[in-house]
Formats: structure tokens, sequence, C-alpha cells
């Protein structure tokens, strides 16, 4: 028995857990549109789960920014707005650049480099032109950046606003000329992780994440102004 008391239960992850990640999901790639109603029945046909758990689901989201509840009308995928993205993208400026001192501090040898070869296959997509994998290896250097920080409370709060931010990410055509830059400023963040120059890196982040609120907030400021334009009264023939 007592051998028995020292083994460790396999944890798996939960109904609630999954649910909640693939909703997340597919509102950060755009597939559940913003301000379009979210279609309860047919996603619990599809995930095979009963509204109970789905609706539990969505409030999760709710709590995170990504979904809108409205009484008797139910729930659709929030609206992006300058408003908020100016109210969320400081706070994970804020966290980044605190999670880039730490890993300079607390990453091994070894993560640095498997950092460093994601960068390079990240580059590789990004010579070629491929939006989609580039985007992937990006948020996969962040994501190892903010685990090197060795800090559960910065990654949870992180990982709480960072689907608002990944989703603005979305809706912005990338300009050659910005794309260019990114990579530059991703080939600078390795270098200051490669040093453990932890200011260095808390400065690039910053930099890096204020930049593309920049060219969000210039898409979503054309965006508004297209949507507002009146359109122009066809003639009719007589």
């Amino acid at each position: 028995m007592a051998s028995i008391a020292l083994k460790q239960p396999i944890v798996r992850q939960s109904l609630h857990e999954e649910l909640v990640g693939r909703l997340r999901e597919m509102i950060v790639d755009g597939d559940l549109a913003p301000g379009v109603k979210i279609p309860e029945k047919e996603l619990c046909e599809r995930f095979g789960v009963s509204r109970t758990p789905l609706r539990e689901a969505l409030k999760v989201l709710a709590s995170e920014g990504l979904v809108t509840l409205t009484p008797n009308r139910g729930a659709s995928a929030s609206l992006i707005t300058i408003e908020d993205l100016e109210e969320v993208f400081p706070v994970m400026g804020a966290l980044e650049a605190l999670a880039g001192e730490l890993a300079c501090q607390n990453m091994t040898a070894r993560e640095i480099t498997a950092v460093r070869s994601l960068h390079k296959r990240m580059i590789e997509h990004y010579r070629q032109e491929q939006l989609k994998p580039y985007f992937q290896l990006n948020q996969n250097i962040h994501e190892a950046i903010l685990a090197g920080s060795r800090n559960n409370s910065l990654i949870t709060m992180y990982r709480s606003l960072a689907g608002r931010v990944r989703r603005a990410r979305y809706i912005a055509n990338m300009s050659r000329d910005r794309w260019d830059q990114a990579v530059a400023e991703h080939e600078e963040m390795i270098v200051a992780l490669e040093a453990r120059d932890g200011a260095q890196l808390a400065d690039i982040l910053k930099r890096h994440l204020q930049n593309k609120f920049e060219t969000v907030s210039q898409q979503l400021l054309e965006m508004t102004n297209v949507a507002a334009k009146p359109k122009r009264a066809t003639r009719g023939t007589s």
C-alpha cells in the first residue's frame, strides 16, 4: 500500500478547460467574428457537449473580455475597439518587460538556445512570406520568454490578457515595412536574451509591443472610417 500511496495520478485536462481553450482560439483566430452572435447550438453539436458546459466556458471568456453576454440575446464575440487596446497594450508591455528581465536571470543556456532555434525557423517563414506559421513561432518565442521568467503570478496575469492582444494582431494587415521592422526587433530580443541583458530586453519588448499597437490601432481607425462613410445613392434608370 505504501508503494501505491507514492504514485502520482495522471493529470488530464478537464472538459471545461478544453472547451474554454477551443472557443478562445476560435475567437482569437477570427473564426467567431467580432460582434456576431455565437451559434451555441451549432457549437454544442460540433464539440459534443450540452449547453451548460458551453455557457460556463463562455462566462470565462467574458471575464477575459473576449465575449459579450447580453441578457435574453445570448453571447457574441466582443468588438475590438481602440479604447480597449489603449487599456490593454500598456499593461501587456509592462508584463512583457518584467518577463524579459526575469528571463535573463532565470533561463538556462539550453532554453536560450531553444529560443534562438525558434527564431531561426520564424525567419525562414518570414523569407517565404508564410504569415500564419510565422505568427505561430512568433507567439512561441514570447511564450518561451514568459515561461523563462519562472514567475507564475506574472504568467497568469499575462495569459489573462494575451488573447485580446493576439486577436487584435489578426485583424491588422501587416505591411512589408512593419514586418521587416518586427523581425529586426525580434533579432534584437534574441541578442539581448543571449547577453542576459535584462534592461535591454525589457526596453525592446516594450517598444515591440508599442509598434504593434500603432499598427493595429491605425488599421482599426481605417476600418472604422470605411464603415462610417455614407454610401453614395445609386441613381435609378427610367
